[in-house]
């Protein structure tokens, strides 16, 4: 791209990323919640609308079930590539906002301080849409789209897109591309633009035990059992103390990492004080007690996690209770290979051989782990264009350890897929107080224009 080019692009997208701040303002006032089923339709609305603006096709995709999915068009300008297609995907949908008492302003009202716009979506993920909304509308106030453009907006991503692989599959056509853009990133706390070519996948469960129908009193806890311990027990049966998983053939599905792999995800940076600072963390970090990098952790191993633990009476003072049954959610973090559905029947063994055969677990969501091929170019040009725009670093990392449905967009459109968003450091994308900063917005928008560009040309 020539100077004066460049420097006429630079300059519209940023007006146009100023000037959709206020738009932004109003889709973050949606509270688009999918756990909560609330705001669908407005939402749904409220992005057509904005695509149509921009005078893209817009179809409403909602005879399969679930929320709907929204596919846009916009074709490339007559002095564009009609040959080349990006896809962009992104979601509507946002995490519920509790605990609220822990957000210093209102999650649904955008609120700007030094430079830093709070709400609930704002990284993850509304914010990066309106950020690539603003990008094509600068390209269609100077040259015109230099290539085709696709959106699939879906509003389950937070739920674990359930219902996003029987749209894929059944409008793949629709959504074919040569490339994809996905819906995250940040900038890490070293100021370096963080992209992703992979992802982890993820099986939810729920497990619970029961014991009686009410909730008894305590002192009857010499002849009864206790659920909550029970629970704990079975847990603590499937881990122990030094962070090993214990359920026999849960490593067995694993697609090894070859060392070429293992030598890229090596070489990412890991800022382990910023860890530390950013969750204020109380304990050391598990792979050092297991002597493991902890870049190999993250990106290419699996995890068991309790998410989460109901059970009695958890409320202020005392109440000397033995509860009538125990409940716990838990996740792991797969990696290729993996499968939910191998997963459960691990754990049912599991359970079973060890004496829990009380204790019920049920597989809520699964998605599987994709790594884009490393190899293919489109990655290097991402990582290119997003160092032209932010004047900084970026790092292409070869998977997230974050979960989303790459693999099912992989096995319907075949398709490299790059991560790249409007988050920083500090973002804290599902917790109180998400937020992005207003110059990572403007940066990023330019971004996606300069990739836009190049990507036509490549």
């Amino acid at each position: 791209m020539d100077e004066s080019k460049k420097k006429r692009l630079d300059d519209e997208v940023v007006k146009q990323a100023k000037k959709s701040m206020d738009t932004l303002f109003d889709y973050l006032r949606l509270k688009t919640v999918s756990a909560q089923h609330l705001t669908i339709p407005e939402t749904v609305r409220f992005v057509s609308e904005l695509l149509k603006g921009l005078g893209a096709e817009v179809k409403v995709l909602d005879d399969l079930g679930g929320n709907p999915v929204i596919y846009g068009f916009l074709a490339a300008d007559e002095r564009g590539n009609k040959e080349k297609t990006l896809l962009f995907y992104d979601h509507y949908d946002v995490q519920p906002p509790e605990p609220l008492d822990e957000w210093h302003s209102d999650p649904f009202e955008p609120t700007v301080k030094d430079g830093i716009l709070y709400a609930r979506g704002t990284a993850d993920n509304k914010g990066t849409l309106m950020q690539r909304l603003a990008a094509i509308k600068a390209l269609e106030k100077t040259d015109g789209l230099p290539c085709n453009i696709k959106f699939l907006i879906e509003g389950e991503e937070e739920i674990g897109s359930p219902g996003l692989p029987a749209y894929l599959k059944k409008y793949a056509e629709l959504f074919q591309a040569d490339a994809c853009i996905w819906e995250f990133g940040n900038k890490d706390a070293a100021e370096r633009v963080e992209l992703f070519a992979g992802i982890k996948g993820s099986a939810y469960f729920e497990m619970s035990t029961k014991s009686a129908d009410i909730d008894i009193h305590s002192s009857l806890a010499a002849v009864i059992d206790n659920p909550a311990w029970r629970l704990v027990q079975a847990l603590s049966s499937m881990k122990n103390q030094n962070n090993d998983i214990t359920v026999e053939g849960f490593f067995d599905e694993i697609e090894e990492a070859d060392a070429e792999l293992l030598q890229t995800v090596r070489g990412i940076p890991f800022e382990k004080q910023a860890l530390v600072d950013t969750f204020g963390l109380k304990r050391p970090l598990i792979t050092e007690a297991r002597g493991e990098v902890p870049q190999d952790a993250l990106m290419l191993h699996p995890t068991m996690t309790i998410c989460g633990m109901i059970s009695g009476y958890t409320g202020e003072g005392a109440k000397t209770v033995l509860p009538k049954e125990a409940m716990a959610k838990i996740d792991c973090r797969m990696v290729p290979g993996q499968t939910g559905e191998h997963l459960l029947k691990c754990f049912e063994r599991h359970l079973a051989r060890h004496g829990f055969s009380d204790v019920k677990i049920e597989l809520i969501e699964s998605q599987r782990a994709f790594f884009s091929d490393i190899h293919d170019p489109f990655l290097k040009l991402v990582k290119e264009t997003a160092e032209q725009a932010y004047q900084s670093e970026a790092v292409l990392n070869p998977t997230s350890a974050g979960t989303g449905p790459m693999y099912v967009f992989n096995e319907y459109l075949h398709l490299p897929i790059v991560s790249t968003g409007v988050g920083w450091a500090q973002s804290k994308a599902h917790a109180p107080n998400e937020s992005i900063r207003i110059k990572d917005y403007i940066d990023g928008s330019l971004h996606m224009a300069y990739l836009l560009t190049e990507f036509a040309n490549r």
